[in-house]
């Protein structure tokens, strides 16, 4: 009896050995897993948009959205206007498969607010206001936007740009009587 005892208490000690030394592996790996986790998952911080002609225009461009602490840095280099004014917006859209660009949808508004210009404090997230094309029909425009995010709930990744054949008046709801879209794009993950 003594020696079946002794038998138990050695299996025992021995499975309680094995389980110690798989809660601990799992705990390594657990941690491991987290950590990549956290590198892998840093959150966007950088976004693209490579406009294309819309409605038998020849508006082009790249216009890029960089995280900058609590707003998102937009930087635009885009040819082919004609000089003037051009309402310049994201819309609920990254669809530019119509010719004239309408697929986009309207203006990116999650917050249901009027339209208005970016100064605004209730404005729609995708009212950027407008390019300023000079004589040669390009633009380059760098700004910042508070209202602007690339991950998380109001997003823009994924929405579309457009760019407008008239100056937007930052009033008229809910589009700013900016005319046709002359050029179209889809807002995508870029490498950082």
């Amino acid at each position: 009896m003594r020696r079946k005892l002794e038998i138990v208490a050695l299996a025992l000690a021995a499975t309680l050995m094995l389980t110690a030394q798989a809660v601990a592996q799992n705990k390594t790996k657990d941690k491991a897993k987290t950590s990549m986790k956290m590198e892998q998952a840093p959150g966007i911080s950088k976004a693209v948009a490579v406009l294309n002609p819309a409605s038998g225009s020849n508006v082009r461009g790249v216009v890029t959205f960089t995280k900058d602490g609590n707003m998102v840095k937009v930087v635009a280099d885009i040819e082919g206007l004609t000089p003037g004014n051009h309402g310049f917006h994201i819309h609920e859209f990254g669809d530019c498969s119509a010719k004239d660009g309408s697929s986009a949808g309207g203006h990116f508004n999650p917050a249901g607010a009027p339209h208005g210009a970016p100064a605004d404090k209730q404005r729609h997230t995708g009212d950027l206001g407008n390019l300023v094309a000079g004589q040669d029909g390009k633009v380059h425009v760098e700004f910042s936007d508070p209202m602007l995010k690339l991950d998380g709930a109001g997003a823009i990744i994924g929405r579309g740009v457009i760019v407008h054949a008239n100056p937007d008046d930052l009033k008229t709801q809910p589009t700013g009587n900016a005319g046709g879209r002359q050029a179209c794009a889809v807002i995508g993950v870029a490498k950082p």
